[in-house]
């Protein structure tokens, strides 16, 4: 059974999800969703990307948009929802940070399976020890790594997210492991199949959309987020417009409100907006 809407529907803020739902599959945006977002942005509708991704990483996406200089494209969300930044001030307006004993564990867990963790500041990523997936992450998003010698001690300071890479079985593991021992302390989840993340307690995208609606006077139910995978879940269920990616993982599909009738690769957000957002 489809879900898409019956009509027209106005929502007054749109989060964009980057990899898997803006994004293509060679991780760039169309200019056919360039121009479905502008125009969506020239209705009055706020455009929040809220991605996975820290500050730096996200910036070339803001600016492939060109909406930061408007009031509709203003804030992003970053780290999952453990940042919100305002593009005109530079600054971050809401920050959220795993602390430091909780990485430590996850870090420890992590060596008894010989698996790398990494964490991220607005600029940079942090590693363990030099490895393939450090070095892929910082290909793929444009921002610099460094290999932390005391790595241990690095941690104590707390950060935003830590990631673990690694072979997908060994993560399912790891998550169900972690998810215990750190309950209230972090939440625990894979982004992706091969991405395990330590983030903030009560923290996600939903969270951090809560926040930035709770500044500009929006109600959640008023809020189109678009996701396909389980970092997108707690924006997913919290937006009362919510849209699943075809390509999305069951679990956000079911829990959406409408699905897009094309995949990432198809221009599916693009369509989605066109067909039921723009007048």
């Amino acid at each position: 059974m489809q879900k898409i809407p019956g009509g027209k529907i106005a929502p007054k803020l749109m989060a964009l999800d980057l990899d898997d739902t803006l994004l293509n599959n060679k991780l760039l945006i169309s200019d056919r969703a360039v121009e479905a977002v502008q125009k969506a942005a020239a209705q009055g509708i706020y455009i929040t990307i809220c991605s996975g991704r820290s500050p730096s990483a996200i910036l070339p996406f803001v600016r492939r948009l060109d909406l930061a200089g408007t009031k509709q494209g203003r804030y992003a969300v970053a780290s999952n929802g453990s940042v919100v930044v305002d593009l005109h001030k530079r600054q971050e307006i809401y920050s959220a940070k795993v602390g430091g004993d909780a990485l430590r564990e996850a870090k420890k867990a992590a060596d008894k399976l010989g698996l790398p963790c990494q964490v991220y500041s607005s600029s940079m990523v942090y590693a363990s020890v030099d490895n393939e997936w450090t070095r892929m992450d910082s290909k793929l998003t444009g921002v610099p790594s460094e290999t932390v010698p005391g790595f241990d001690e690095f941690l104590k300071q707390g950060f935003a997210k830590m990631m673990i890479p690694g072979d997908p079985k060994i993560l399912v593991g790891l998550q169900k492991e972690l998810a215990d021992r750190l309950q209230g302390r972090a939440v625990v989840l894979i982004s992706k199949p091969y991405f395990l993340e330590i983030l903030p307690p009560n923290c996600g995208k939903g969270e951090a959309l809560e926040f930035l609606c709770g500044q500009l006077g929006i109600n959640m139910k008023e809020v189109m987020a678009f996701g396909d995978s389980m970092n997108d879940e707690t924006m997913i269920v919290k937006s009362g417009m919510s849209v699943a990616m075809s390509n999305g993982l069951d679990a956000i599909k079911d829990a959406a409100a409408y699905v897009t009738r094309f995949s990432n690769d198809q221009d599916g957000l693009a369509d989605f907006v066109e067909q039921f957002v723009l007048v």
